[in-house]
């Protein structure tokens, strides 16, 4: 029995030291810049709709089961209605139901019943233009379809789904596209599908969100925001001939404490995307910030970037994607660094990632509608990146150009084990403190 009992006690010990060591594990207690990971993280249990107050049917209330008939203001009454008499939920039943710009209120919450579907009118017209945060810059905008901000507990959850109807919106801007190829995403008038803003203790689960006119979910300002089991198309990616374009899957922007988790993914544009400000004087506008403490786990992504770092991007801290399928993707993980903005991107680590990629790794400058404004050329950093534990097969292993505009710095990349038809040594003596530990490309240990 004392035997037994000291085996115990040694796995016990392995465990606790294992999961305090930067080794990239299923126990990792810490986020890389050492501080410990809360346990809110571990918490993914869905919260439940019937635990949040009275239910308000829309069909109880005047929306007519009708898929052809817009209902903007019937579903908005009811809306404020149920925050009014001190909230509860907004249940969209089995149906269609078209809708334009929809704004929840002070503990209010969103529920799909199997087999509902929200859906996006196709008609501008429906979407109230207000001041809101999209690109980097707070501006006078279209609404999304699905809006909150300053809520504390928001939900949207069940087994429904929240439909875009984004085809006429993309046509027109490629339409548009082509007689102007200069033309920026906004210069095409479409709604977001989801915008929460300013808003604490969110969570998203369970629910389907198709076919983005524009970005399909977009967080701003946000903390302690749960993204669960979520499943996200869009465009060439969901069965359309036309592509979506920025259709981007999940946006955070200046976001903290936030889990993404057992989610699919795959659309015409990022499928998750770090934003957080862009212009040589971003660094010191109030409205822009970091996006620390992320940890994007057990997710699928096919068919687009899986992680992307700008290109409305500040500040990065505290980054953690992991234990991700990638099929297809464009890359595993992309920065793109502005020269027209000041970045820091810090503690950021890619670990246990399996599949198959175009880029696992790209690192250069973005130019995309480049402008200083007057202002000097900002200098910007990456540092303490580290890829580790991953197999992938990908068309390139590594893009990383050097810059005057940035630095590299503490890069660690650590068993992996990569194919490409395009191998090349890996030699980058502009990264400073770069370290390569058991790398194999295509069964050839790779030297630095």
């Amino acid at each position: 029995m004392q035997d037994k009992n000291l085996i115990i006690l040694a796995f016990m010990l392995f465990f606790y030291f294992l999961g305090f060591k930067n080794t990239g594990n299923l126990f990792a207690q810490n986020f890389p810049d050492g501080t410990p990971i809360p346990a809110w993280f571990s918490d993914t249990n869905r919260i439940e709709a019937n635990a949040l107050g009275e239910k308000y049917i829309i069909t109880d209330h005047g929306v007519k089961n009708d898929s052809t008939l817009v209902q903007t203001e019937s579903i908005q009454k009811i809306i404020d209605k149920a925050s009014e008499n001190g909230g509860g939920v907004i249940v969209i039943p089995k149906g269609v139901f078209l809708t334009g710009s929809l704004f929840f209120k002070p503990k209010t919450h969103l529920y799909l019943d199997e087999d509902a579907t929200l859906k996006c009118s196709d008609n501008i017209a429906d979407f109230k233009v207000l001041t809101t945060r999209i690109e980097g810059q707070s501006l006078k905008y279209f609404a999304a379809l699905i809006n909150a901000d300053g809520l504390d507990g928001f939900t949207i959850s069940g087994k429904g789904i929240i439909n875009g109807n984004g085809l006429r919106y993309w046509q027109a801007f490629w339409l548009r596209r082509e007689w102007n190829p200069k033309c920026t995403n906004m210069d095409e008038q479409r709604p977001r599908l989801l915008y929460i803003s300013n808003s604490k203790n969110v969570q998203v689960s369970g629910v389907q969100l198709l076919n983005s006119p524009f970005w399909t979910s977009h967080y701003y300002k946000c903390e302690n925001l749960k993204i669960l089991g979520v499943r996200i198309l869009a465009g060439s990616n969901n069965g359309s001939e036309v592509r979506a374009p920025s259709s981007d899957g999940i946006d955070l922007d200046v976001c903290q404490n936030v889990l993404i988790k057992n989610c699919y993914i795959s659309v015409n544009d990022d499928g998750i995307c770090l934003k957080g400000g862009k212009g040589p004087t971003a660094d010191k506008d109030p409205n822009n910030g970091a996006n620390r403490n992320i940890i994007i786990e057990d997710n699928t992504i096919e068919n687009c970037p899986s992680l992307t770092l700008g290109s409305e991007s500040v500040f990065s801290d505290n980054v953690i994607m992991r234990r991700c399928t990638v099929k297809n993707t464009s890359y595993v993980l992309r920065l793109k660094m502005r020269p027209d903005t000041p970045q820091k991107h810090k503690n950021i680590w890619v670990e246990d990632i399996t599949g198959t990629a175009r880029n696992f790794l790209s690192i250069d400058a973005w130019t995309q509608f480049f402008d200083l404004k007057g202002q000097p050329e900002p200098k910007s950093s990456v540092s303490h990146l580290t890829m580790r534990n991953c197999k992938v097969a990908c068309d390139r292993f590594l893009h990383i150009k050097s810059s005057k505009q940035y630095t590299l710095s503490n890069f660690t990349f650590e068993n992996l084990t990569v194919s490409t038809p395009n191998e090349s040594g890996v030699v980058f003596d502009f990264i400073r403190g770069l370290q390569l530990k058991n790398i194999i490309v295509n069964d050839k240990k790779a030297v630095k």
